[in-house]
């Protein structure tokens, strides 16, 4: 047979942890695999909100609507857009990955911006989909591109804030000026933040100002906020009727519904007591060891410092500067800076890309045996 080939790699990520998890099998000793992307602080206890799922409703034993059950659409409205949108500008998809894919089939682009450092399924699915990368320095370098005409509606911009794999947060106020700058000049933004809502409060208006501007989708997932990873289940905001009616077609063809449990999952997590709690004592619990991890590379000089000037250290991931090699010398997975853009350099080799949600007592066990310029002996 012939095969039409996308001529995309497979994630040198997957990779990495297939080979860290087979050297643990074989040294019968334990790694810290921080070279993945979920939080592992906890789990989020589901115990008494599946306990109030009926599993015999025809709500999970039937089709799901197309765009997703109206009562979730209705949750995420109230939840991520404080009631200042409608529900009908809200799809239902199977994860962030699977929501960024369709959006880059909707539009019709000729390209596809990314910031300097960036997440490879940004790339790998562009070139999937046949359209040309480019990469910005910042915000400021983008708006003088579009105030300059040299992008335009053939262009989308992808910001991901806070960013992986830097974990570097923008200020609101900036962040929002910009997008509206790029929105003036008709350039399509896709506003990709999966990692917000761990640190943000359920008062964050972030969004709801985003969802009226016209040339803005957002795409969400409920993996890292909610910590519902293996669930596959994310949506897709935009106020652009044409490209809903198409996101619609193409969510019918591709995946004909998202999974029923997992939407009547997450509409329990948003719109009841039990849910909530369940949420909130996640978010807690995982923002907690996080910072706490965070503090612990600051203060012992671990923090590539350069990467974040301007910015703030939010997380979940980090930058360090030690290279793949040297942490694993210590069983510490990680994954070489040389993965996150264009061009591998010196500079890129030495730094790594870590994830900070790990327990933090488990954290200070392998770190504290790391050669750093002032390690302190601190637990926190």
């Amino acid at each position: 047979m012939k095969i039409n080939k996308s001529e995309a790699t497979f994630s040198s990520i997957v990779g990495i942890g297939a080979k860290l998890k087979k050297q643990s099998e074989e040294e019968g000793l334990e790694y810290l695999f921080l070279n993945r992307g979920v939080n592992a602080v906890c789990t989020i206890d589901l115990t008494q909100v599946i306990a109030s799922i009926d599993f015999n409703s025809t709500r999970i034993q039937v089709y799901p609507p197309n765009q997703g059950l109206p009562e979730l659409r209705n949750a995420i409205k109230e939840h991520y857009f404080l009631g200042q949108s409608s529900a009908e500008n809200i799809s239902i998809v199977a994860g962030g990955m699977s929501g960024l894919d369709l959006t880059v089939q909707c539009l019709r682009l000729n390209t596809l911006y990314f910031a300097r450092y960036y997440w490879g399924s940004y790339a790998k699915l562009a070139k999937i989909r046949g359209v040309d990368t480019e990469t910005y320095d910042d915000l400021a370098q983008l708006v003088k591109l579009a105030q300059e005409q040299k992008i335009d509606e053939n262009t989308a911009v992808v910001i991901c804030d806070p960013n992986n794999p830097t974990g570097a947060k923008l200020d609101d106020n900036f962040l929002l000026k910009s997008i509206r700058q790029l929105d003036e000049h008709g350039v399509t933004v896709i506003f990709d933040s999966p990692y917000r809502y761990v640190f943000n409060s359920d008062k964050d208006d972030l969004f709801s100002q985003l969802a009226r501007l016209e040339h803005v989708i957002i795409t969400e997932s409920f993996s890292k906020s909610m910590g519902l990873s293996g669930q596959r289940i994310g949506f897709i905001h935009s106020q652009n009727k044409e490209f809903n009616a198409e996101l619609n077609i193409r969510i019918l063809y591709n995946m004909n519904g998202v999974n029923a449990f997992a939407q009547e999952l997450v509409f329990q997590l948003l719109s009841t007591a039990v849910g909530k709690k369940a949420v909130q004592e996640f978010r807690q619990r995982t923002q907690t060891d996080i910072r706490k991890n965070l503090i612990f590379l600051m203060e012992n000089g671990l923090l590539a410092d350069e990467l974040y000037e301007g910015k703030e250290p939010v997380g979940i991931f980090a930058v360090v500067n030690k290279t793949e090699e040297e942490l694993l010398k210590y069983r510490i997975g990680s994954v070489s800076m040389d993965y996150f853009c264009k061009e591998k350099t010196v500079q890129t080799h030495a730094l790594s890309r870590i994830c900070l949600s790990v327990p933090h007592q488990q954290f200070l066990t392998f770190f504290r045996k790391l050669p750093a310029p002032h390690m302190a002996d601190n637990s926190y």
